[in-house]
């Protein structure tokens, strides 16, 4: 990854990469967005994100039905774009002092640009990494800008068809970018569980050849847990201090005991899957014993035949493996055995 003075570790061979996103939850209040970062930290995130943005470079001031959020089942009904938007950014006065309260806190932060003059803005306080969001895929002028910067990138694919992420991965490849990270998203919000198609993430990592994570906007940590089980290295989940506190995405949300629950199920699915392996692991060597064997369920002398009452299966694995029970049927003892005792080859003329 950049060059940083924290170590971005991404990758199969790491812990999941934790992004906690803190968007419009800010609430026009910095100490708030200094006490966000002391919680995500506490709980175990890898980096925190913010969303680069003035209303009046996202959308345009105007009073019409078609910047107005109609949609009764949206969080933001009732809103003007703008007024949505205004309400949501984070002053850019605020980004180098959260930037340096980060880097005192040793987590890594990093933000999403919404336009070019962002990109700009976010240069001059060294930005790590950088975020595409999902509705800004597809602008190719924000695209070629943040590829020039060289840094890392994380692109969200939220309702992009495999046309769109490709026209996109090719963009970026072709202005300088050469560490490239793809999201699957589901944009709503919340999002619900029919709608994450999950089983995506295992497509995109054999379409685009790339890292590939998962953008969270559903609840709690289930869609989370999985995405890394299907082989998701970056998770990205918006973050609050608490769950009804009336900032604007709080809703899909994760509080700092959520965070911490998530980034915890998280770990255990990464380890869980583990390398493909066949035999015993480690911790099964001993369980070998346990298996079944071979021993004596009669008492007798040297020179007597070996029937199918005098040996049966038994654990544990003391005797000589099941598997060749046939082959000892018929064989001559070249000494006495009594009940319980474990079958070995030496019993046996050859």
């Amino acid at each position: 990854m950049a060059k940083n003075d924290l170590q971005m570790n991404i990758g199969k061979n790491f812990k999941p990469f934790i992004i906690a996103e803190i968007s419009a939850n800010h609430k026009k209040s910095i100490n708030r967005v200094f006490k966000m970062i002391d919680e995500a930290k506490k709980a175990g995130a890898s980096a925190i994100k913010l969303q680069s943005y003035k209303a009046d470079t996202i959308t345009l001031n105007i009073r019409s039905k078609n910047f107005f959020i109609k949609d009764k089942k949206s969080l933001w009904k009732n809103k003007y774009l703008y007024d949505l938007y205004k309400e949501g950014e984070t002053p850019w006065e605020w980004t180098t002092k959260i930037f340096k309260y980060a880097k005192k806190k040793k987590i890594i932060c990093f933000s999403t640009p919404f336009d070019e003059t962002a990109v700009d803005m976010l240069e001059q306080v060294n930005c790590p990494l950088y975020k595409i969001a999902s509705f800004e895929l597809t602008d190719h002028i924000l695209l070629k800008k943040v590829a020039k910067t060289k840094k890392p990138i994380i692109l969200s694919t939220g309702m992009a068809t495999k046309k769109e992420i490709k026209e996109s991965l090719s963009i970026l490849k072709k202005n300088g970018s050469k560490k490239i990270i793809i999201l699957k998203c589901t944009s709503a919000y919340p999002a619900q569980t029919e709608n994450l198609n999950l089983s995506t993430i295992q497509d995109m990592k054999k379409t685009f050849k790339c890292c590939v994570g998962y953008s969270d906007h559903s609840k709690g940590i289930t869609a989370a847990t999985t995405a890394v089980s299907l082989g998701a290295d970056v998770i990205e989940k918006h973050f609050t201090l608490y769950k009804n506190d009336g900032a604007l995405d709080s809703q899909f949300s994760s509080d700092p005991v959520e965070l911490k629950s998530l980034i915890k199920s998280c770990n255990n699915a990464k380890k869980a899957l583990g390398d493909i392996k066949y035999g015993p692991t480690t911790q099964e060597k001993n369980s070998i014993k346990k298996r079944r064997s071979l021993f004596f369920i009669s008492n007798l002398k040297k020179g007597d035949i070996i029937k199918k009452k005098d040996i049966g299966s038994f654990r544990p694995a003391l005797g000589i493996e099941v598997k060749y029970y046939d082959k000892i049927i018929g064989k001559k003892l070249i000494k006495k055995t009594k009940y319980g005792q474990p079958v070995k080859k030496n019993f046996f003329s050859k």
